[in-house]
């Protein structure tokens, strides 16, 4: 294509007019330098933006494609596609970009004119050929329109090159990295950058406060010197033109290309290929202004005293250009009529163009560019823009002009065909119509001077290698499991054969048993010999028990601080047939005497236990009351406390009517010291909190006297009509009086403030049927569906949110296998070290078995440490240590052990670091598996690959089975129940998804005003725009607090006054919300969803304005902090203490706690010093 050195040598000495800059470039350097040091070298569609609009810099791709190392010279198609293969790269990894070239950007090209060329034809090509959105329109990235795009774009980061093909284009990208921190864009490098099949690594480059100051301090500055640098290169343009086409400007030459497009239209008004056009119109273009150029240095000559300055031997004749010309038109036609594979087998000729060709080349690819940028200008002409990828190839040009030059000097004896030669005559004669300022030449023959194109070198035809190839293909090899997997393929490749010298020339091998060693015949060890073993499980020392001991009850305890739950005591009873449940449903048994006592005893139980909380109540209900006249806060919390002990429904009901009349108490009086100003809503809350517990757990339980309290409470805080639903009054007219003019009431309706106070208290949608099967709560139906898989030994893939009870199917699957039996074994895989530190703790806490000698309940295997891992029931093991112990030949009689695998965090699947482990886990292991996770984009693919992975295994066990069916003797009759649970289990994945969070999250963004810090609220919305809403929708896992439906509305109603939805989605009126006292979390989604759905059809029916308003009104009002948030943490921590928001999680960034630690050595050598 181009030499890039040569390139960078000649626009580096090309400084031909100095200019005088501010000194910002080299600041802005430096500052670009220093953070392309510290860059994060990072998966960008994992870690960062998934669908995340992006954008990519056009002259940077060019940039790197160009310097491909593989790119062939002078072969446009290979750098095209270089261009797409990586933007389909992208495109395949979930990438939604958009390219951008600036108009300015071409400055930096003018010196290279090839370049721009490649440059107009790739933004065409784009354009045209291709889907990718491609923005052109932008001057420079300094203006105001790139500004107010990026504003309204808001693109995550911008992939842009860190160096150009000279210091010009090096500044451009620059400013370009500057303006886009300044924007608050993030910057990714295309050098660096690595590729496999669903990661895009590059170094990523973060926008941060002290990169946007520096833009703002020397806005003015950078902007002058952009300008400058702009300047400079227009006259660098000038001066290159002046120098090829004389007085004739940039101007006068996109005039000259317009009538020469408008020539041709009229000769081919049909229409053609963009090769063919460009082909005749650059050369008839060029044969013009060479014949312009040969007059100039022809009167210059003239002009000139001194002879000895005369270069006219250095110059081509008007007839070599003609001759040149017409190879160029003749190798566009071969390009026309060969397939790829005819021209990929040309030969490469190694001579290079002569010198005085240059001009030629130069002033040629300048008319191709003046062609090819106004060719819009002719878009009612039916013009074929396909093949723009292929417009040059040099090597098929300099392999016609060889065979002319040394093999054929005669004339046109080439074997063609009819078809190639009428195609290049019309060409040509195309040609001498579009020349008019001179007669050109005949189309043959081809050559009619002797010049020489090419220069004359020794070895003009780069010889092919005299050395025999070796024969190509697989060698053969017979491997049933090798078979079975590539299936059919393997008849489609090519195999040597037997007699070929790479195959007789293979050594066989010593054949050796895998479980020892080659040389000794010892014992093969692995990874778990090697690892430390904590205690010696074969000791029987009493120092060593003590320790064991101490161990386990330090596990307990640990356990114990992580839930509160009680030990289980597990016996064993054996595997239960898989119909035993649905028996017990459907049979309905003969109640025996010892259940009637069962039963009678049960009642009697209970009445004591409801006699015990009533007496309890009693004594404690006195002091409750006090405090919670003394201190309503503190008084509800000791209520709290004594709800979750009491197990008597009714006795908790007293105690709800208790702290329900505490809070009327207290709202009333609050009200009265308050007046109508300001009001304290935390009261009318915990008011509101008690009325959904006692209606929704215990409305079988009210009496009469208990719904006129709660009517009486919903009366007092306005809520009139929720009151009259409930408990109807007699006298209508004193309760309007009392709604209009009530002291008490909070002054919005029952539904917005549930919303908008009561989001966090709002009740889940649970149910109330007890499964026998779970002793401690009442499962939800999605808890439900898991117990089911693990009772039918199926596997499934679970994903629901943090803490929404998606762990307690691993401890009922855990549970299941240790009742069944001694031998079962459950692995739980866990990503880190620390979380099987915490599983193992938790599983010591909950359960307790009498086992044989020598076997315990959990052990565990890290890399740092095993403990009892083969002796135990329960392994808890991270995914690495696992791999060890499925792959070693020794421990697979362990392994026949394992009934069930448990993947915890299983999204580590898709990450950068260890995730090809657990794709081996999951596809080698052959009993059932739960795959738990909270966060997995794609739960369908995965659930149907590893269905697939099953299905396979299914085919391999019924093979086996058939198999070694005959085989079967007394021995293994007698262990068959070790393979028991193995040989029912089911081959079924199941998918399990469960959206909703128990606590709702909402978004702060933390700043620094005045000195103080600050927290901002920071709606969801907030991250999107209405084009990603118009193209994507609302992300599936972007969800609302209830308090931020409410915003949403109360934003569209405001910028747009005449919604035609406002009433119908009005909190108030919204079917699931209208007269209703107790409202759900489940009604509160769907009230979102509703939102989402209005709010999507404004930006799809053409309301993007208002939409956009809402958008930006739902923003947070950003502050830029002083730059020193280590220095504001101790004030951060004591804001969020008096917010009551402690405890809290921190993350600091590396490098800011390098900065600050190397601030503080410096501040103490600088002390040390003044001592």
């Amino acid at each position: 294509m181009i030499n890039i050195s040569q390139l960078r040598l000649e626009t580096h000495t090309a400084a031909r007019m100095e200019e005088h800059y501010t000194g910002i470039l080299e600041e802005m350097s430096q500052l670009i330098l220093l953070n392309m040091s510290r860059a994060q070298y990072s998966s960008l569609f994992n870690d960062f933006i998934e669908s995340e609009f992006f954008l990519i810099d056009g002259d940077s791709l060019l940039v790197t494609s160009v310097c491909e190392e593989s790119l062939k010279p002078g072969q446009s198609l290979h750098f095209f596609y270089l261009v797409e293969r990586y933007l389909l790269d992208v495109i395949s990894k979930g990438g939604h970009f958009a390219i951008v070239f600036f108009k300015d950007a071409e400055y930096a090209y003018f010196s290279v004119p090839e370049l721009l060329t490649l440059r107009t034809a790739l933004i065409m090509h784009l354009q045209k050929n291709t889907d990718i959105d491609v923005w052109t329109e932008f001057s420079g990235c300094l203006s105001e329109e790139w500004s107010f795009t990026l504003s309204q774009s808001c693109p995550y980061f911008l992939i842009l090159a860190d160096e150009g093909l000279n210091n010009q284009q090096t500044h451009l990208f620059n400013f370009l990295i500057i303006q886009s921190w300044a924007t608050k864009v993030n910057i990714v490098l295309f050098s660096g950058q690595t590729s496999d099949i669903i990661r895009l690594y590059a170094y990523f480059m973060q926008s941060s406060y002290s990169k946007q100051l520096f833009f703002k301090q020397f806005e003015r500055v950078i902007m002058i010197d952009y300008k400058t640098l702009i300047q400079q290169m227009e006259k660098y343009r000038d001066l290159d033109l002046t120098t090829l086409f004389g007085d004739l400007t940039f101007n006068n030459m996109v005039e000259k290309a317009c009538e020469t497009m408008s020539l041709l239209k009229q000769l081919w008004p049909e229409g053609s290929d963009i090769r063919r056009v460009l082909c005749v119109t650059s050369c008839s273009l060029l044969l013009e202004m060479y014949h312009c150029f040969l007059d100039n240095r022809e009167k210059k000559a003239s002009q000139q005293t001194c002879k000895g300055k005369q270069e006219q031997g250095s110059c081509l004749t008007l007839k070599d250009v003609e001759d040149f010309c017409k190879l160029h038109c003749l190798s566009v036609v071969f390009q026309l009529h060969l397939p790829l594979s005819r021209r990929a087998c040309s030969r490469f000729i190694t001579s290079g163009w002569i010198e005085a060709l240059k001009t030629v080349f130069k002033m040629k690819q300048w008319c191709e560019y003046f062609i090819l940028s106004n060719v819009h200008m002719f878009e009612f002409w039916s013009l074929d823009l396909l093949h723009l990828s292929d417009l040059r190839d040099v090597p098929l040009l300099k392999n016609i002009a060889f065979y002319y030059e040394n093999e054929n000097a005669e004339g046109l004896d080439l074997n063609i065909g009819d078809a190639i030669k009428k195609d290049y005559v019309h060409l040509w004669d195309t040609v001498s119509k579009l020349v008019e300022n001179f007669e050109v030449g005949n189309a043959f023959p081809l050559r009619t001077t002797e010049c020489h194109f090419l220069k004359k070198t020794p070895s003009p035809v780069k010889e092919s290698s005299q050395k025999k190839m070796p024969n190509l293909g697989f060698i053969p090899m017979s491997c049933a499991l090798v078979d079975e997997f590539t299936g059919d393929i393997l008849r489609d490749l090519p195999f040597l054969k037997s007699d070929d010298p790479i195959v007789s020339s293979l050594v066989k091998h010593k054949e050796f048993d895998e479980l020892v060693h080659w040389h000794s015949h010892r014992p093969l060890s692995d990874d778990y010999d090697r690892t430390k073993a904590n205690f010696n499980e074969r000791t029987r020392d009493p120092d060593y028990l003590r320790s064991v001991q101490k161990y386990h009850v330090f596990q307990r305890f640990y356990g114990n601080s992580l839930e509160s739950v009680s030990s289980k005591i597990i016996t064993t009873q054996g595997a239960k047939p898989k119909n035993d449940c649905s028996k017990s449903r459907s049979t309905k048994t003969r109640e025996t005497k010892a259940d009637i006592i069962a039963r009678e005893n049960k009642k009697r139980l209970t009445a004591k236990e409801e006699q015990r909380e009533e007496e309890k109540w009693k004594t404690l209900s006195s002091s409750i009351e006090k405090e919670m006249k003394r201190n309503l806060s503190s008084g509800l919390k000791k209520l709290e406390e004594f709800l979750k002990s009491c197990k008597s429904n009714s006795v908790k009901v007293q105690a709800e009517k208790v702290g329900l009349m505490a809070c009327l108490t207290a709202w009333k009086e609050h009200c009265r010291a308050e007046g109508e100003t300001t009001k304290d809503f935390s009261i009318a809350v915990d008011m509101m909190k008690r009325i959904h517990s006692l209606l929704d757990k215990y409305s079988e339980l009210l009496q009469e006297a208990d719904r006129k309290l709660i009517a009486r409470c919903l009366t007092c805080l306005g809520f009139v009509e929720l009151a009259s639903s409930l408990y109807p009054t007699q006298n209508e007219t004193d309760d309007i009086k009392m709604k209009e003019k009530n002291k008490y009431s909070v002054g919005i309706g029952p539904a917005r403030f549930q919303l908008k106070y009561m989001g966090h208290h709002l009740i889940r949608e649970e149910r109330k049927d007890p499964d026998p099967r779970v002793q401690d709560f009442i499962p939800d139906t999605w808890q439900r569906e898991l117990l089911n898989v693990v009772d039918n030994n199926e596997s499934a893939v679970i994903v629901a949110p943090t803490s929404s009870g998606k762990t307690y199917a691993s401890y009922y699957c855990m549970e299941k296998v240790l009742r069944e039996s001694d031998e079962g074994v459950v692995v739980y895989v866990s990503p880190t070290k620390a979380l099987v530190n915490q599983v193992a703790a938790t599983v010591q806490n909950r359960y307790t078995k009498i086992l044989p000698a020598g076997q315990v309940v959990c052990g565990v295997f890290t890399r740092d440490y095993r403990q009892d891992a083969l002796n135990c029931q329960v392994l808890v093991t991270v995914p690495a240590c696992f791999e060890i112990l499925l792959l070693a030949p020794h421990r697979q009689s362990w392994v026949k052990r394992i009934r069930y695998v448990i993947f915890d965090e299983v999204h580590c699947l898709g990450g950068e670091i260890g995730a090809e482990i657990w794709e081996h886990l999951l596809v080698m292991i052959r009993c059932p598996f739960l795959a738990l996770s909270a966060t997995i984009s794609n739960p369908e693919h995965l659930t149907e690959w590893l269905q697939s992975v099953k299905k396979y295994w299914e085919k391999v066990d019924s093979a086996m089975e058939k198999t070694t069916f005959s085989k079967k003797n007394a021995a293994s009759r007698g262990n068959h129940h070790k393979d028991q649970g193995q040989a029912r289990q089911s081959y079924e994945v199941r998918l399990v998804i469960y959206r909703e969070r128990y606590n709702d999250l909402e978004k702060h963004v933390c700043s620094v005003r005045q000195g103080e810090v600050c927290f901002d609220h920071f709606h969801p919305c907030a991250a999107l725009t209405t084009d990603h809403i118009e193209k994507h929708g609302f992300p599936s896992d972007l969800a609302f607090s209830p308090r931020e439906s409410i915003q949403l509305y109360d934003a569209m109603l405001q910028v747009w006054k005449s919604w035609p939805q406002a009433q119908n989605l009005c909190p108030e009126n919204f079917p699931l919300f209208k007269n209703k006292l107790v409202i759900k979390k489940m009604d509160v989604r769907k009230y979102e969803e509703s939102l989402k759905e209005e709010f999507t059809n404004w930006v799809k029916n053409g309301n993007q304005e208002q939409a956009r308003m809402v958008l930006q009104k739902l923003s947070p009002d950003f502050h830029d902090h002083s730059g020193r948030m280590l220095a504001f943490f101790p004030h951060l921590v004591e804001k969020l203490r008096e917010m009551d928001k402690l405890p809290a999680l921190f993350f600091l960034d590396t490098m800011a706690k390098t900065t600050c630690k190397r601030k503080k050595k410096e501040t103490r050598t600088h002390s040390s010093k003044e001592l």
